[in-house]
């Protein structure tokens, strides 16, 4: 999977784009939220400093989808990024994303989610996007779905977040766009 350039990605209300060293205190401040890192996984640190922030954008330099930020009126309000598959699964790619506090409910991640699948289908070779939601997590859900994800599968107890088991949702999106055909 490659990515042809350094990409942003624009959407009415939002710029999606690679972060840089002059983010990271900006990052730091929205992530450092433990309602933020409560549906994410543990190697998403809390607390979440400016040092945590500058290797999460040096990281982001390995592959040009890995890891971006989610920007609205020059501010950074949240990331997104791929991990891509190996081996056989290759041609797919798991996507992870958060959102600052102060902007949830307000649609910007369906919006940023929506565009950036939409632009690594048609620049990459990703045939499938994949995204794990934990149990208790019900806005996660409506965002998937919004943007073109079906429920693949529920696995039972497969998360143990701040000392609970918790089922995990697998939803999927293929290229196609049709997430329930199975083409």
């Amino acid at each position: 999977m490659h990515d042809r350039d350094d990409p942003v990605i624009r959407t009415a209300r939002l710029e999606i784009r690679r972060p840089t060293i002059a983010d990271a205190v900006a990052i730091a401040s929205v992530a450092n939220d433990p309602r933020v890192t409560a549906n994410l996984r543990d190697a998403f640190p809390s607390p979440y400093t400016p040092t945590d922030a500058r290797d999460w954008i040096a990281m982001s330099r390995i592959h040009p989808l890995q890891g971006m930020v989610i920007v609205c009126d020059g501010r950074v309000i949240g990331g997104i990024g791929l991990d891509p598959g190996v081996d056989v699964s290759r041609h797919g790619a798991e996507v992870g994303y958060w959102l600052g506090t102060d902007h949830w409910g307000q649609g910007y991640m369906s919006e940023a989610l929506a565009a950036f699948c939409d632009h690594v289908f048609s620049t990459t070779s990703c045939q499938r996007i994949h995204a794990v939601v934990f149990a208790g997590n019900p806005a996660s859900d409506r965002v998937l779905q919004k943007c073109g994800f079906a429920l693949e599968g529920v696995a039972r107890r497969a998360v143990f977040k701040r000392g609970r088991f918790l089922d995990a949702n697998t939803y999927g999106r293929l290229r196609s766009g049709d997430a329930a055909s199975g083409t």
